[in-house]
């Protein structure tokens, strides 16, 4: 408990990144924290997100491509 107490904000953001932890009193468990299921999203959300990405010219792709990987391989 005294860990929650003095770094609560550093075990939250564990929690958040997806660890889970045991809180305990006296050597003894008393309360686990966990992450939030995340909801997954609808068509709708990612087609609205897909919407909004700058479209990708195929050219400059395979260049930027080409440019980072060893030709030879």
């Amino acid at each position: 408990m005294r860990e929650l107490r003095n770094h609560g904000g550093e075990i939250v953001d564990r929690v958040a990144h997806g660890e889970r932890l045991t809180v305990t009193r006296d050597g003894k468990p008393v309360a686990q924290l966990l992450p939030l299921e995340r909801q997954p999203l609808s068509v709708l959300a990612l087609k609205r997100r897909w919407s909004k990405l700058p479209p990708i010219d195929p050219n400059s792709l395979r260049r930027d491509i080409d440019a980072v990987i060893d030709q030879e391989l």
